[in-house]
Parts: C-alpha cells; sequence; structure tokens
C-alpha cells in the first residue's frame, strides 16, 4: 500500500477578545469583503468556520504581496468569537488552532477577557498577532485606504498623538504580560515581537495587511506543522446540538486527512467513547448563495482538512464537546484508548476543596490552571450543567468556605436553581474566567468576615481599655466614660474587671461619633455607659480594665487558633489576674 500524499493545508486561526471590542465585526468584514473578491477566489462557510482562499487574499491584498504568491492555501476562520472556541479547540495539552488574532479596541484597552485571552493564547502556546481595532473611533481620525505607516503619518497632529499614546498604552500592557510588541512594519524578528496591526472593522482599514501579516507568518514558520496526509481524518468536536429534522449532530473542525460519507467514526464521551457511522456530512451554502432557509446546508460526500463540517450519524448526544474525533482504521483498541485519554479530565483534584463545572474540555482545563494559580483547593470537576445533585453534594461540605461552584458557560437547570435558596451553596456562574475568579475573591472577604464575626459572638473575647480621664460624661445612674481600646475588642452585655479582679458591671451601650455601636476593636476611642457604679469611687480616670471572661470560655479560646498576638497577651494577663484568686483557674 502506498503512503498517504502530503498537502500544505491552511492555518486555522482563532480571534479571542474582550466582547464589544470587534472580534465578530472583523469577521463579518472579512467575510464580505472576500465574497466581494469572488471572481478572484470564492468564499465557503463551512460549520464554525469561514474558510478563505489565498486567491481571495491575494486579491484584497494586492500591491502589500508584491507580487509574493505563497503554498498556504488560504486561511481558517474559527467563527465563534471568543476563547471559548479556542479552548475547546484542543489536543492533548495544547490547542488546534495555528494562529491567533487577539483583538483589542485601541480606546478602551486592556478588558477582562483580553487579560483572559492573552492568559490562555500564552498556557496552550499559540502564535497570534493583535490587531489594535477601532482606529476609525480615535478622534479626528482620517480614513485612508494607504498602508499603515502612511495613514499614521498622513493623520493630523493632534490625532497622531492621541493615537501614538493609545498605542504606547497598550504596548504597556502587553508587556505586562509578558511579550514585547510593536506595529508590524517595525519589527525585525516576529519571534521576538508581537505584531499589531491597526485595524477598523468598520471601514477595512488595515484588514488586509492583517491577513498579509498571518498568511507571512504561517507561511515562514508553520510550513512543516501545516503539512496534512490524505489518510483517515482527525478532528476536534466543536459544538454538539439538535438540528431540527436532523435530531442531534455535531459540528467539527477536521485539521488532518480527509473525512467521507459512511465512514465509521470514534468520539469521545465523559466515559468510553462511541463508534458510529456517518450518515451526512453537511455544510452550509456559501453566504451569498443561500436563497431558501430549507436549504441551508449541502451534503458533501468528503471534506480534507482543514474545514468545519457538521455531522449527522447515530447516538451523537453523549459526545463532550472538545472531545476527539477520528476515522476508525486499523487497530481500532489503539484508537478506543487515545481518545478515551484525550476525552475524559485527567485533573489531580484536591481532597477538599470547591467544585468546578464547565462546558468543554478545554474550558474545564483553563478555570482550573487559573483556580490553581490563585492558590484555590479543588475537590471536584464536571462538564455539563449544573444539577440539583451538584447542589445537594456541595451544601454537604463542611467547611463553609468550600460549599462553592465555579460554573463557565453552563445552565443552571431548574431545579438546582429552586435548591439553592434551601443551602449555603454560592454558585459564580459567568461566561469570563477572570469574573468567576474576581467575584469569588470579593465574596471570600466578605465570608470571611462573616464567619469570624459570628465566631467571635461565640465566646466572650479578651479585651483590655483604658479610661480616659478627660471624657467623663456622666458621673453615675449609669456612669458614661470615655475609654481607649487598648487590645482585643469589647462589646455590648460584656462583662468587665479591674486589675485586682474586682467586677465593675456591665457595659449597657456605647457610642462612636454620637452614634450607637456594639462592638469596638483596638485603636478605637469611644464612650460606655455602666450601670451601678461612679467614678471617684470604684473607678477614676487612668484605670485599666479587662474583660470577665467566663472559664469555661478560657478553654476553647487556649484550643482554638483565632487569636493575634495582642489578643493572645491580654488573655494571658486576664488569666494571671484570676489566678491570683484560684491558681488552678482556666486549667
Amino acid at each position: 500500500m502506498s503512503a498517504p500524499s502530503k498537502y500544505t493545508r491552511q492555518p486555522i486561526v482563532s480571534v479571542l477578545g474582550h466582547v464589544d471590542h470587534g472580534k465578530t465585526s472583523l469577521l463579518d468584514f472579512i467575510r464580505g469583503s472576500t465574497v466581494a473578491a469572488r471572481e478572484a477566489g470564492a468564499i465557503t462557510q463551512h460549520i464554525g468556520a469561514t474558510e478563505v482562499p489565498i486567491d481571495a487574499i491575494y486579491s484584497l491584498c494586492g500591491h502589500l504581496l508584491g507580487g509574493k504568491k505563497f503554498s498556504v492555501p488560504g486561511l481558517l476562520f474559527i467563527d465563534t468569537p471568543g476563547h471559548h472556541a479556542f479552548t475547546t479547540l484542543r489536543t492533548r495539552g495544547g490547542s488546534l488552532a495555528d494562529l491567533a488574532i487577539l483583538v483589542v479596541d485601541i480606546n478602551e484597552g486592556f478588558r477582562p477577557q483580553t487579560h483572559e485571552s492573552i492568559t490562555i493564547l500564552r498556557q496552550y502556546k499559540t502564535p497570534f498577532v493583535v490587531a489594535a481595532n477601532k482606529i476609525d473611533a480615535v478622534n479626528g481620525w482620517q480614513h485612508s485606504t494607504e498602508i499603515a505607516m502612511n495613514r499614521i503619518q498622513q493623520q493630523r497632529p493632534m490625532t497622531k498623538t492621541l493615537f501614538e499614546t493609545k498605542l504606547y498604552e497598550l504596548i504597556g500592557a502587553i508587556y505586562d504580560k509578558g511579550f514585547e510588541s510593536d506595529l508590524y512594519f517595525n519589527i525585525k524578528d516576529f519571534r521576538k515581537s508581537l505584531p499589531i496591526i491597526p485595524i477598523s472593522s468598520k471601514t477595512g482599514e488595515g484588514i488586509p495587511e492583517l491577513l498579509m501579516v498571518l498568511v507571512g507568518l504561517a507561511q515562514r514558520f508553520l510550513e512543516e506543522q501545516l503539512k496534512s496526509e490524505t489518510s483517515a481524518g482527525k478532528g476536534t468536536v466543536l459544538e454538539v446540538k439538535e438540528d431540527v429534522g436532523l435530531g442531534t449532530t455535531v459540528d467539527a473542525i477536521i485539521y488532518s486527512g480527509t473525512l467521507k460519507k459512511e465512514d465509521t467514526i470514534i468520539l469521545g464521551t465523559q466515559q468510553e467513547p462511541i463508534i458510529t457511522k456517518i450518515k451526512a456530512l453537511l455544510k452550509p451554502k456559501p453566504m451569498d448563495e443561500i436563497r431558501d432557509p430549507r436549504e441551508r446546508f449541502e451534503a458533501v460526500t468528503e471534506v480534507h482538512a482543514a474545514c468545519g463540517i457538521k455531522i449527522s450519524a447515530p447516538n451523537l448526544d453523549v459526545v463532550v464537546p472538545g472531545a476527539p474525533l477520528r476515522v476508525v482504521h486499523n487497530d481500532e483498541e489503539e484508537l478506543r484508548q487515545e481518545i478515551k485519554s484525550q476525552s475524559q479530565v485527567n485533573i489531580e483534584l484536591d481532597r477538599e476543596g470547591i467544585y468546578i463545572k464547565a462546558d468543554t474540555i478545554g474550558s474545564l482545563e483553563a478555570l482550573v490552571k487559573e483556580s490553581r494559580e490563585k492558590g484555590i483547593h479543588i475537590r471536584k470537576v464536571e462538564i455539563g450543567n449544573i444539577s440539583r445533585r451538584d447542589i445537594m453534594e456541595t451544601a454537604a461540605v463542611t467547611n463553609p468556605l468550600e460549599r462553592v461552584i465555579f460554573a463557565f458557560n453552563v445552565k443552571m437547570l431548574p431545579e438546582a436553581k429552586e435548591e439553592v435558596p434551601n443551602t449555603e451553596v454560592t454558585v459564580f456562574n459567568e461566561d469570563v474566567i477572570y469574573t468567576i475568579i474576581e467575584n469569588y475573591d470579593t465574596w471570600l472577604i466578605q465570608k470571611k468576615e462573616e464567619l469570624e464575626k459570628k465566631r467571635r459572638e461565640d465566646y466572650t473575647h479578651p479585651g483590655m481599655i483604658k479610661f480616659l480621664p478627660e471624657y467623663v460624661f456622666r458621673v453615675s445612674h449609669p456612669a458614661v466614660f470615655g475609654v481607649r481600646v487598648l487590645a482585643g475588642r469589647i462589646t455590648t452585655n460584656m462583662r468587665l474587671i479591674t486589675q485586682d479582679g474586682k467586677s465593675i458591671g456591665t457595659i449597657k451601650g456605647m457610642q462612636s461619633d454620637n452614634k450607637a455601636i456594639t462592638e469596638a476593636l483596638q485603636g478605637a476611642e469611644i464612650a460606655i455607659s455602666i450601670e451601678g457604679i461612679t467614678i471617684g469611687r470604684q473607678i477614676k480616670g487612668g484605670d485599666i480594665f479587662f474583660t470577665d471572661i467566663p472559664e469555661s470560655d478560657v478553654k476553647r479560646l487556649l484550643c482554638l487558633d483565632v487569636l493575634n498576638e495582642d489578643e493572645k497577651d491580654v488573655l494571658n494577663k486576664i488569666i494571671d489576674i484570676k489566678r491570683k484568686t484560684n491558681k488552678f483557674w482556666g486549667m
């Protein structure tokens, strides 16, 4: 049998960036432009991807290429914008995207999803370029069809200065993420610096240059990586969905080899891989050919990498987004083991910690990595929507700080939604990993304070105060005077003793800045009221008082690690006072 022949496939290009920074409009402009350049090379829109042939790129880029020809047959843009598609397109420890575009609104700069996107790009070691979008919104910007270098020079001085200021801010933000960058025409070594291409997806400025840079990088650095064989197809599942008249289908990206109608394929699930036979390979008609919505799809007999395709086959409902797809050939068992190892989540878990749910294997891995970097312990991970069982299981966790579910891009099922208010479970359900972590950090601080306050209410806390002689507001019935909290804390209804161990009564009220309070911490100067004493008789200015702690609370405080060093010192002073009359007190 002759060896399969090799050909150069088009690189898979993912588009990432913050919401509203122009990912979709960039792809829309590319699609619209290439349809307009149809005589040079027709656009083909597959499932989840837009294929831009090299002839369309030649037509769009024109004189920019100086007549140069490429062996790369075009570019395959992943249509699902954002890092969701990027993390779904995964293989062992890496992404199947050959290149990526990080779209940044030059006027807004880095936003949460920008930070997240660049972190994920670094994690997967994917080469990328930066599209500095919305230059048309820079104050005073004048549209031009010139190349970037000339367009910038032609702007009015104030506009040029404003653009350069925003550019340097962008370069600084990229540098903070560990990357050197510059305008693409200033870069001498593309292996050391990220190219920034100023564009407007609204007017189309810079988009030919963006395509030129992408094709150039692919040709120069990825040629070997882009060699594909006309052998058994390999792909990754992008989405699993219900289609009217078709049942459950999968949208997949084929990145190597050939896929044919009636091929037997193996796909990953959360359990054992499934083997099924393709009933139909479907792709949408090119955008300018769609006439009747009932004929959106065109059946094809085979496809070659790289492309996006919809597959109709039995038993696809258990397939996991992000799982591998392979054409079954010689060794079925070996293939089964390979698929299983790549489809199942192999993440080292802690005995205790939070629960993480995500929509795909790739996004689960990304969320786990971000959580680990924040020092968050993880007890369980799973792909799929949040069920009532997930809520009940999390509610049973002993540590209240770990009754938490991180949920990325998934739904909460109705029964789970009903159950949450009856539990102490907190669900962080977002479509931005950065936001999940940020919200969790805020919640954690508040929750710790809440738990600390509750815990301190369970026992009498050590406190030491000094009577401030210059603040006597009432001598008796009740005595009202100013004190400074020297250490620990005091609260209302707390009994006080002198340095000799004599009781002076209970704090009935406390005020700070003429407002009633219930608690005062170290350093606070407040007024307190005590019934049953007279200033000048039982107490006088300058006296030091301590909280009268029950002996049972002392034993608990000694066992629990809840006091700081100053509070421990106050507790020891109280123990010494009590042991003057009972040498075994607190033992």
